[in-house]
């Protein structure tokens, strides 16, 4: 009497032994195959057939052929063969780091600047990895990352939460650059002195943005008011369109500013020269001391510090 298919539970071994039987019609280069002796093999099968509650093969003289039975349960067993051999390659390539799925976040600067460039890496060798950034500042990253939404980010840190819960390494700080568009009557002078720039109009991040404090900073510190006529708006998309259709400046990072005015973008922009450097605070790789980061993870961010160590970068950022 045959078992309901409920109670049917034939292990790979067996699985790959009908496999074998029927590509090779032989039980004994099945065995061979599969690295197990004539005799063993010869139990396994009468212990199948016995669990089926059928025969599986018709013994012929010119090999074993199956059954009506036994060609649906060849069906099935390939099935369930190819999703287990699929199952241990996902296995190994999550292990490896080169499948799973993350979500990190960044400042524009590094998300443009280096993440760009190492997930493209990255995904040269999985492409079947899943990768989520989200772009934002870092008040927003910290606590995505404080949350465990996030697998690491690159941000500063802020007094409100504690380093103590961070893995940190430090990354690189940033040197502002003063954008305009190309027919701007400054983007030919040089240099600009920030006296110039104070009647500007301006197009800046939201109070307590890092590049927006270093660039009033830097008026402060030659004894300038902070420039009266400012648009507050911390969209990137806006102030490109913003800066296109006015004599405005904004303050953004040199690698962003780079990017802009550089083929193959070159959107029609020039950055103003200015006699000092103005430098931003520098931002940290960070990752949750109790969330050990997973291969694909570790891969990723091993390229980051690759990169941020590399004197030459092909893709430019700017920070937030």
């Amino acid at each position: 009497m045959s078992l309901p298919p409920a109670r049917l539970m034939l292990k790979p071994a067996q699985l790959r032994l009908i496999q074998q039987i029927a590509e090779t019609g032989q039980l004994q280069m099945a065995a061979e195959r599969i690295g197990m002796t004539q005799p063993a093999a010869s139990r396994m099968l009468a212990e199948i057939e016995n669990q089926v509650g059928a025969q599986l093969f018709l013994r012929q003289p010119k090999g074993m052929e199956p059954t009506e039975i036994g060609r649906a349960v060849l069906r099935r067993a390939r099935v369930i063969l190819r999703e287990m051999f699929s199952m241990a390659s996902d296995v190994q390539a999550l292990r490896n780091g080169f499948g799973g799925a993350l979500r990190v976040g960044a400042v524009t600067g590094p998300a443009v600047g280096y993440l760009v460039s190492a997930i493209r890496e990255i995904k040269q060798g999985a492409p079947d990895a899943e990768i989520t950034v989200d772009v934002m500042p870092s008040r927003e990253l910290l606590q995505h990352l404080a949350a465990g939404e996030m697998d690491f980010v690159l941000a500063r840190i802020l007094p409100e939460f504690d380093s103590r819960d961070f893995n940190i390494l430090p990354m690189r700080d940033e040197k502002v650059a003063f954008l305009v568009r190309s027919t701007h009557p400054l983007s030919r002078a040089a240099p600009v002195t920030l006296t110039e720039l104070c009647e500007q109009e301006w197009i800046m991040q939201q109070r307590g943005a890092p590049i927006r404090e270093a660039t009033l900073s830097a008026f402060a510190d030659v004894g300038l008011p902070e420039p009266r006529n400012i648009v507050n708006s911390p969209s990137l998309l806006l102030t490109i369109a913003y800066l296109a259709q006015s004599d405005a400046v904004a303050p953004m990072s040199e690698e962003m500013a780079e990017l802009l005015i550089r083929p193959p973008v070159g959107a029609g922009f020039a950055v103003l020269q200015v006699p000092h450097e103005i430098r931003v605070s520098p931002y940290y790789l960070l990752d949750l001391r109790r969330r050990p980061l997973s291969p694909l993870a570790m891969r990723l961010r091993e390229k980051l510090v690759m990169l941020s160590e590399s004197p030459v970068r092909d893709t430019f950022g700017q920070g937030g």
